[in-house]
């Protein structure tokens, strides 16, 4: 056996030549054309597929040029603001509603909500022992890693796992919309207890609380919470449900789903494509570097104080040094971001009740100065907004929700959308997805064993 210090050598010498080995010259990408990131030159994304399930909108095309617009988000051709002003005129949650709409590709009558409502709350339980035995022992310091297991293991409790009958599906996907809230609390108390040392809660889901309120109620101690508290959840959960075909996770939903896959396999990997920093990720680094910026801030109204500390982030002089700024900028939206717009609305509501006032006047002020900031750095005309990412992290602050869970709430939120790519790509793909990648290696002889050089 190895000794560690054998053992981390011999992994150190593998790891160089491995990373070697990894580097691809730059100039063969634009020597071969190759789209980089599946984007085009202009930074559009490469056409893979056609969708019905969601629509961004950012700019026009006006005698050939793109014109950039206000940012619209379509789910099944409906714009998400009016959905949102619709369920919530009516005093409605409607994150069951846009399940339903997601999944189906209609709005739910009454009768067709309530039903709906009840089959979701018929489906939160977890499998008998499943808590105990898949969750409980064995903790995971990242719930989102817990989670794709979890998920992953469901298929062992399923009587029926691979079968691709669009019925069959349907039934695993409305049974993962009602189990990620369960299964995320779930695991986040696992990691809590038996990692953090913290007392152990576990809590039954209400069978009368809706998917928001069902969330508040798992993660709490005392599973209290108020119902503008449960509301601005909700819109969180409704606005990340679903962002059109070509975000990363939608994609893996697609490209694993066209394998032939089963439902857990497909989901897990969608889990795991969400868990990454450039996705799902950014929440917890806006939230973080605006942290970073009030401590280093003296006053929050001072716009020189905050311009100087943005230009010193640009510059990669301060936070992360990676030269971001967190929650501006966003691949698809220029002008605005949608999300943002209907967020800020009971954003101010919720700091006036959790006192946080003078932070969301920072977060606004620190929205209109970033791109200015980012405009005389770059020297770039680049149009950039703040994304929805830049406040979710301050509202779930805001809502008691630890930084653990920002992804996995974006998560719980998703599955509705990944459900109706999965089952979209069951019924019109037909073709399992296999794009291309050009081998640059050059030609080699075979080298006997006793004649190889080793590894420099």
């Amino acid at each position: 056996m190895l000794t560690s210090e054998e053992k981390s050598k011999d992994l150190e010498i593998i790891t160089g030549a491995a990373v070697a080995r990894a580097k691809i010259d730059s100039n063969l990408y634009t020597k071969y054309n190759v789209k980089r990131g599946l984007r085009n030159n202009d930074g559009t994304g490469v056409l893979v597929g056609l969708t019905e399930v969601g629509e961004v909108m950012s700019y026009i095309v006006d005698d050939s040029e793109r014109v950039p617009v206000e940012g619209r988000l379509f789910y099944r051709g409906y714009e998400i603001k009016d959905l949102v002003n619709g369920f919530y005129n009516k005093g409605r949650f409607g994150y069951e509603e846009i399940a339903f709409l997601l999944i189906t590709g209609e709005l739910p009558t009454d009768y067709e909500y309530d039903e709906f409502t009840k089959l979701l709350q018929s489906c939160r339980d977890l499998p008998d022992y499943f808590t105990e035995d898949m969750i409980l022992k064995a903790p995971s310091p990242d719930v989102m890693n817990k989670l794709a297991r979890s998920v992953l293991a469901l298929y062992s409790y399923d009587s029926n796992p691979d079968s691709l009958d669009l019925d069959n599906v349907v039934r695993q996907c409305v049974e993962l919309i009602a189990r990620f809230p369960v299964l995320v609390s779930y695991a986040y108390m696992a990691r809590r207890h038996y990692i953090d040392g913290k007392s152990l809660y576990i809590r039954q889901p209400n069978p009368n609380y809706s998917t928001a309120e069902n969330i508040l109620h798992l993660i709490r101690k005392d599973g209290k919470f108020t119902e503008l508290e449960a509301k601005v959840l909700d819109l969180c959960l409704c606005l990340h449900a679903e962002h059109g075909g070509g975000n990363n996770s939608s994609f893996v939903t697609h490209a694993v789903s066209s394998t032939g896959s089963d439902t857990y396999a497909v989901i897990a990997a969608a889990v795991g494509s969400l868990k990454g920093p450039q996705h799902g990720g950014a929440s917890n680094k806006a939230f973080v570097m605006m942290q970073d910026l009030m401590a280093h801030v003296n006053d929050f109204k001072d716009e020189k104080q905050i311009k100087d500390y943005l230009t010193k982030i640009l510059r990669k002089e301060a936070f992360d040094k990676s030269g971001l700024i967190y929650g501006i900028g966003h691949a698809v939206y220029t002008l605005s971001d949608p999300r943002t717009k209907l967020l800020c609305e009971y954003a101010r509501e919720l700091a006036v009740q959790a006192g946080k006032e003078d932070v969301f006047d920072l977060y606004q002020l620190v929205e209109k100065l970033a791109p200015e900031v980012f405009h005389e750095v770059k020297n770039s005309d680049k149009i950039v907004c703040a994304n929805v990412d830049y406040y979710a992290g301050f509202i779930y602050s805001m809502l008691n929700i630890p930084p653990e869970l920002f992804i996995p709430m974006f998560a719980c939120a998703r599955i509705a959308g990944w459900s109706a790519h999965r089952i979209e790509e069951l019924v019109s793909g037909g073709r399992i997805m296999r794009p291309a990648f050009k081998c640059v290696n050059k030609r080699r002889p075979y080298v006997e064993l006793k004649d190889r050089q080793p590894i420099q």
